[in-house]
């Protein structure tokens, strides 16, 4: 049963790590090239945001695909 929670909280702890990286790296430079924060599209060329946007989107699902495989352990 000890086995179980512990396996339960590493894939939580995982998959809040893929909502982090989803946050910080698609959502706010998204947010900042739509709204222009800071002038941020003159500074950061789009090719660049369009890169790190993919990026950060394979980190995050390959964080939560791990945090699916990891709850395949339970009993």
């Amino acid at each position: 049963m000890v086995r179980n929670e512990q396996t339960k909280l590493l894939a939580n702890a995982l998959d809040r790590a893929s909502t982090a990286c989803f946050t910080v790296g698609i959502a706010t430079p998204l947010a900042a090239w739509l709204y222009n924060i800071g002038n941020f599209r003159s500074v950061v060329p789009s090719l660049v945001v369009g890169f790190g946007i993919g990026g950060w989107f394979l980190v995050a699902v390959a964080l939560h695909l791990l945090a699916r495989r990891i709850l395949r352990r339970l009993d």
